[in-house]
């Protein structure tokens, strides 16, 4: 069965963007977010004219994968300088024990320092390539889509790297 995950903003977005949110379906089962990450992702994406944010509201319906509320936040986290979506999505993945799917540095620092498992967009991709999900030359595309797209801001330098040690590691 696969494991269940929470989402911040930015995987889900880019996802979206590369037209790949059925392999987070394959992957994780279940996605779970917030809701300031609902907010965020669709709501203020679709009223900036962002297409990707039209794809995710679809495909989060179809799938009936809905917002999470939030109870408590940490009071360590209320006064961090995350934004609301990050500090929702870290608490929830504190509550339900459910690694979190983030990109942004100081969000994953913080996660970390909490003990919650994390992952990055790239992350998911070289595990699904592990997988068997992607076959290499599209891992070596999608990557370098992430790498020459202005929309997703995930260092080029990093996804290189990431590419190279995943293509050289020995599949199961």
């Amino acid at each position: 069965m696969p494991e269940e995950v929470i989402s911040n903003a930015g995987p889900l977005m880019a996802f979206a963007k590369l037209n790949l949110l059925h392999l987070l379906k394959q992957m994780y089962g279940r996605v779970y977010f917030p809701s300031a990450v609902y907010q965020e992702v669709v709501i203020e994406g679709i009223r900036r004219g962002f297409e990707d944010a039209h794809t995710l509201r679809l495909f989060l319906s179809r799938e009936k994968w809905e917002a999470n509320e939030v109870g408590d936040i940490p009071q360590e986290l209320t006064f961090s300088n995350l934004d609301k979506g990050e500090r929702e999505s870290i608490a929830l993945a504190m509550a339900t024990h459910r690694p979190l799917l983030i990109d942004e540095e100081q969000g994953r620092k913080e996660a970390r320092q909490r003990g919650v498992i994390i992952r990055g967009t790239i992350g998911v991709l070289a595990r699904a390539y592990r997988r068997g999900l992607i076959p290499a030359d599209q891992l070596s595309l999608y990557f370098q889509e992430i790498e020459e797209r202005k929309d997703i801001w995930i260092s080029p330098a990093l996804c290189r790297r990431v590419l190279r040690h995943t293509l050289d590691e020995p599949l199961p």
